[in-house]
């Protein structure tokens, strides 16, 4: 694994780690409306990277199957949603936009599940920039160093305000800013993990990569409608979710199509 490689799944760790660190500069709770901002900023991020990085790349890897060529990427974005549904319903983890919970012991297991549920988001973010990677590391035609280079920016930008979601709350819940600076960097750890891993099985997933980017594409959707949106549109007046989504998708659009 090259150095640009390391440096290009390592980028997306760095956006949740600088996120969580905002907790050091925090002097009381995080505010509804910059929670709601933050997540329907990330929403639009996601949604954006999710077509131009990888539905787009999957049917163009395709095209040799003609009209049928967004085959792969219809199946693998299916099996993208099936995969965090079952996860979603196997792990038992609290959903980003629970009511907070009172006592320690409650407390307590809300720390736990509100970081399983990040890493749980983490999860397909982490397998996006891998399979990426691991098509320009095989020579991938649709896939340019600009092209993921660009994701993994999108996916820096989008990690910040996660990070801040995680270890603000924390701090504000009584864990001190040390802990829930270490909770929220712990989210971001599965990323440059399973990309590493995605990127040294390249050899055996090239073959696949149409329907693994459609498959990662899914993946991130599914955390968008799931628990996204409803965070963002949380209150009586959404307007600043939907705005900042356009401002995260229009972002992402934009970086997508000048470094690719």
């Amino acid at each position: 694994m090259n150095m640009n490689v390391l440096i290009g799944i390592m980028i997306p760790f760095l956006g949740t780690a600088l996120g969580s660190a905002g907790v050091f500069f925090m002097k009381k709770e995080l505010d509804n409306g910059i929670r709601r901002a933050l997540t329907g900023f990330a929403a639009g991020v996601m949604v954006a990277a999710s077509i131009w990085s990888l539905i787009i790349p999957a049917m163009d890897q395709s095209e040799a199957m003609g009209r049928l060529s967004f085959l792969p990427a219809f199946v693998g974005f299916w099996l993208g949603i099936l995969f965090l549904l079952f996860l979603d319903c196997v792990i038992p983890h609290l959903h980003m936009n629970a009511e907070k919970a009172e006592g320690p012991h409650v407390s307590l297991r809300k720390t736990t599940m509100l970081v399983l549920a990040v890493t749980l988001h983490n999860i397909p973010e982490g397998m996006a920039v891998g399979v990426v990677f691991a098509g320009l590391v095989a020579g991938s035609a649709s896939i340019t160093a600009g092209g993921a280079l660009a994701l993994a920016l999108g996916i820096a930008i989008q990690n910040f305000p996660e990070g801040a979601i995680i270890s603000m709350p924390l701090c504000a819940e009584g864990n001190s800013k040390g802990k829930a600076f270490f909770y929220g960097v712990l989210s971001g750890a599965v990323e440059p993990v399973g990309a590493a891993l995605t990127i040294l099985a390249a050899g055996f997933i090239v073959p696949a990569m149409p329907y693994l980017l459609s498959f990662a594409a899914g993946a991130m959707m599914y955390v968008v409608v799931e628990e996204l949106i409803p965070e963002m549109s949380e209150g009586e007046h959404s307007n600043i979710g939907v705005i900042m989504f356009s401002v995260g998708f229009t972002l992402m659009m934009a970086l997508d199509v000048a470094l690719g």
